[in-house]
């Protein structure tokens, strides 16, 4: 049975159920040691700022110390350090992880406002994408998107979707509480974790009054640190016009964000479209997933809204057709 088959009925079996998945989390990594150093004093007061910055930075004590050391007791350059050498380190096994085939990782879907994006970031093992840190990484990377997606100054008459490639997301400035660009966030991760990790694609979507975009990630658990953050291994947005706001139109986004996901269509179609079966490629004149005796237009159009876009991601998409050529 195809994974693609296997994901639809999987998604029909649990309709309505709640999409939170058995995702763990693990521990942060311990990184590299530096090399020793001037010894640190032994007062209280050194103490506690040695246990201050560990619990600020993460770091390992022996780092934390050494950076101490180094800085003169000065807890700010003592933090900057940490981070210099840790980017350091970071582009060193980047560098040499550079090439290693990355099929795993996470999807993350942000929204905000009007705003929505939908991030894909990419690690070489399932067991990393569990990994508290990786995911804090996917979480810089959809709020780097989602901040130059509202920098964007555009008057809005209807939605707007646009798409980020590798390149464009490595770019993008890290935050207003980080330094840097995404690249950078990317190398910290790579040093402390010690898998090759790539940001492979972001898209967004901002829409005025009378529009609506329904979500779904399949898999899905909710980011620690933000709580409208969700990650997962599939994504999807599907935007909706509607003349007003009607109840139950964010758990009708979900279903059809489930169909996006489930049967992977390729347009979105009209409802004149001619129903078609499973192979059938255009969203509308698809058999509804959750109801296959109908198609997805028939079950839409009694809903009041109008289906006009969609996006959708898989984690890892490309990787195995890639190889193969």
């Amino acid at each position: 049975m195809s994974l693609l088959r296997s994901l639809r009925l999987y998604l029909a079996a649990w309709a309505g159920s709640s999409p939170a998945g058995p995702f763990l989390l693990q521990a942060p990594q311990p990184w590299h040691t530096f090399h020793t150093g001037p010894r640190l004093s032994s007062s209280a007061s050194s103490k506690e700022l040695l246990m201050k910055l560990r619990r600020k930075t993460g770091y390992s004590f022996v780092n934390c110390k050494k950076a101490l050391e180094t800085c003169g007791g000065d807890l700010k350059q003592a933090e900057s350090w940490l981070h210099k050498q840790a980017q350091k380190e970071g582009w060193s096994r980047a560098a040499k992880l550079h090439g290693r085939k990355t099929k795993e990782g996470l999807i993350g879907l942000l929204q905000d406002g009007n705003t929505t994006v939908l991030v894909e970031v990419n690690c070489e093992t399932d067991f990393v994408s569990r990994n508290l840190k990786f995911q804090q990484l996917v979480q810089q990377v959809a709020l780097g998107t989602l901040l130059h997606c509202q920098n964007l100054k555009d008057q809005l008459s209807t939605y707007s979707k646009g798409f980020l490639n590798s390149s464009e997301l490595s770019e993008l400035p890290a935050g207003p509480e980080r330094e840097g660009c995404l690249k950078d966030q990317l190398a910290l991760a790579i040093g402390k974790l010690g898998e090759n990790m790539t940001l492979k694609r972001a898209a967004w979507v901002k829409v005025p009054a009378g529009f609506y975009v329904g979500s779904y990630v399949h898999g899905a658990m909710h980011s620690p640190s933000l709580h409208n953050l969700v990650l997962g291994k599939y994504g999807a947005l599907v935007i909706c016009e509607t003349s007003e706001r009607k109840a139950g139109l964010e758990d009708l986004g979900r279903r059809l964000g489930q169909h996006v996901v489930g049967m992977a269509p390729l347009s979105v179609g009209s409802l004149d479209d001619e129903p078609g079966g499973e192979a059938e490629t255009k969203m509308l004149s698809q058999p509804y997933l959750l109801d296959p005796s109908i198609t997805l237009g028939q079950y839409v159009q009694p809903q009041g809204v109008s289906v006009v876009d969609f996006v959708r991601f898989e984690c890892g998409e490309g990787e195995e057709a890639a190889e193969a050529e």
